[in-house]
């Protein structure tokens, strides 16, 4: 059918209408495509050719810096230094044992750590980067820099290393950081990318793994152009990692370098606690070893020579080693006693040197025994017969409950590693652990610190303190984290009369300032910081009856491993205490003659805050703790680290 014109008009309108927009789409997509293509071309014209030739861009990881760990006064104990070293990544490198070759020519590698780096690569993803050599002189980091055209999938790299600025003081306590290992990410469900960069530290023992996740910080990356043989061409972009909590320890680091000074060689362990709060002041286990090396990389001679040691200094004895507390315990027996109703203020018992039970002679270590002896002297005198005597009364069951409120048989939650929780014997846990009934020889033997009963030094400072303040006082080691302190929930009461704990303390007042006193030679004369105490021997061999009639053996003439543990636990001042300190030396001798005197040394410094005045010792012991002063190294407090602020 035939249009008309007026049709033709209209169709023609709408066919121009539909070629201009069609136009006006074509034309804005052309010039869309016209400025991307002048800003391919004269923009990102460098960009766009170096991938032409062959270039990628590649996102690395960023460690970031580690945590700092300051003591309670802002001393750094646990920081980084700068450490230059070079890595080699497989992919990139093509021939790796040509590189390393060339790489050979400027720093020196023997053939040993050649084969290590080799296994090393094989057993890695090929794009994962393998540390080949780290702690570079500036030298031979710089030769390698200039060399790396040379040297393909070889990149050095300035990172940081952690370094305890204060050695073997805080050994124990914070442990130590070390390269991760296969075991240490099989025990991880989803481990954090980071700890597969090559020789990124983990934290392994003590505060640096128990804190490790706050430790460790968050990475950063790099955005970084590689050409076609993997060498870098420039760094895109850049992210920092974020930095790792700030820690603040309620050690102080004065107090810790004196302990550890005056632990000196023995096999011992010290630890002392603010009574009020549950602060740990310093916490030393002797000997101690340079953490240092372990994160450098320790020799196979210089690991062995730990761990041969007859005095064991990779032990942490403050928390993991226990030991019979032998008299230190008495005044669990005594409290136990007394909160049962067993024994009264005003009762006392009959010590004749012995106890006969069953045919079985249970010896005071007064031969010709002590005489009639009442509850507070009963400590003074450190009379074994009283305690015989007392648990008969008072059963097992009473002494193991008041050694569990007072801090023994318990794990104490602390950031420090294998924190062991002794052992406050019962009727059932020896039924438990033995399948054996409980006899009341057993029981004679615990209420003297013998027997079943184990104790850590952590375990009898927390005794004490509970003992001098009749709260459950709590240890802490944590004040706090990125300046945000670590809050102090309020000690319980324990719940024991006033006039028992009377009794209890008014004991260890006598055993230092008592005219029979089993310590007074250790007393502190200066009478603000009088102290109480309570001296523990714990035998390790058993003393027949045959060596008991010629003479019992002194531990002077025994070898060094068969001599008695030697134990001191004390509090000041009396009569408003303020630090709690318990000493064990390992096979020491007599608690009185070895572990006593150390013990006041170093309670004495935590009262003066540093060197006490001869005046606060006695007499007639002044010139040998000034000739005693003379042969230590003490180290000078240091400036303080600012300590960073919540980052929330």
């Amino acid at each position: 059918m035939k249009k008309s014109p007026k049709d033709i008009v209209e169709s023609t309108r709408s066919i121009s209408r539909r070629g201009l927009m069609l136009g006006a789409i074509m034309g804005s997509v052309v010039g869309i495509l016209g400025f991307r293509l002048r800003s391919m071309q004269l923009q990102h014209a460098d960009e766009y050719r170096l991938l032409a030739d062959g270039n990628s861009i590649k996102i690395r990881l960023l460690p970031p810096a580690r945590g700092l760990i300051l003591d309670r006064n802002g001393t750094l104990i646990a920081g980084n230094e700068q450490n230059y070293r070079v890595t080699l990544t497989e992919e990139e490198a093509g021939d790796v044992s040509a590189v390393i070759a060339r790489l050979r020519r400027i720093i020196p590698m023997t053939d040993y750590q050649t084969a290590q780096i080799l296994a090393e690569i094989k057993r890695r993803s090929p794009t994962t980067p393998i540390s080949i050599a780290d702690r570079l002189t500036w030298r031979q980091f710089s030769s390698i820099a200039v060399n790396t055209p040379a040297l393909p999938g070889i990149t050095p790299e300035v990172g940081l290393s952690r370094i305890y600025p204060r050695g073997g003081d805080f050994a124990h306590v914070l442990g130590y950081v070390g390269p991760v290992s296969d075991y240490d990410l099989s025990k991880m469900e989803n481990p954090d990318p980071l700890l597969r960069l090559p020789k990124f530290q983990l934290g392994k023992v003590g505060v640096e793994a128990k804190l490790e996740e706050q430790l460790r910080g968050k990475a950063g990356n790099r955005r970084v152009e590689v050409n076609s043989a993997g060498r870098e061409m420039r760094e895109l972009s850049r992210q920092e990692g974020q930095q790792g909590a700030t820690v603040q320890m309620t050690l102080d680091a004065a107090l810790q370098n004196y302990t550890a000074q005056r632990l000196g060689i023995e096999s011992a362990a010290a630890v002392v606690m603010d009574v009020q709060n549950g602060d740990i002041l310093a916490i030393s286990s002797a000997p101690t070893f340079d953490p240092n090396m372990f994160v450098r990389g320790i020799s196979g001679p210089e690991y062995r020579a730990l761990m041969n040691h007859d005095h064991r200094p990779l032990a942490d004895k403050t928390v993991q080693g226990v030991y019979p507390p032998g008299s230190t315990f008495k005044m669990v027996t005594l409290l136990a006693g007394l909160e049962s109703g067993a024994v009264k203020p005003g009762d006392s018992f009959y010590c004749s040197g012995s106890l006969d039970l069953g045919g079985r002679k249970f010896h005071c270590w007064r031969r010709g025994g002590h005489g009639r002896v009442a509850v507070p002297n009963s400590l003074e005198l450190s009379c074994d017969v009283f305690y015989y005597e007392l648990a008969q009364r008072v059963g097992i069951d009473a002494i193991g409950d008041m050694a569990k409120r007072l801090g023994i048989g318990v794990r104490h939650d602390l950031p420090m590693s294998a924190i062991a929780e002794g052992i406050a014997p019962s009727k059932a846990w020896k039924k438990q652990r033995y399948d054996q009934d409980w006899v009341i020889g057993d029981s004679l033997n615990a209420s003297i610190g013998q027997g079943y009963v184990l104790a850590s030094p952590l375990q009898l400072a927390i005794m004490t303190a509970r003992v001098a303040t009749g709260r459950a006082v709590a240890p802490r080691l944590v004040r706090s984290i990125d300046g945000v302190p670590v809050p102090v929930a309020e000690a319980p009461e324990l719940g024991l009369k006033p006039q028992h704990l009377a009794l209890a303390r008014q004991g260890m007042d006598l055993v230092m300032n008592g005219s029979r006193g089993t310590a007074r030679g250790a007393r502190i004369v200066a009478p603000e910081w009088s102290m109480a105490g309570k001296t523990g021997t714990s035998q390790v061999r058993n003393i027949t009856a045959a060596e008991r009639a010629r003479g019992v053996i002194s531990n002077d003439q025994l070898p060094w491993n068969r001599r008695d543990h030697a134990l001191f636990v004390c509090y000041a001042p009396v009569e408003a205490p303020r630090y709690a300190v318990s000493v064990v030396v390992e096979h020491g001798g007599g608690g009185s003659a070895v572990a006593a005197p150390i013990a006041r040394d170093i309670l004495l410094f935590a009262l003066a805050g540093g060197l006490p005045p001869l005046s606060a010792y006695p007499a007639g012991q002044r010139g040998q703790i000034e000739a005693q002063r003379a042969t230590m190294n003490l180290r000078a407090p240091e400036a303080p680290k600012p300590v960073a602020r919540n980052r929330a």
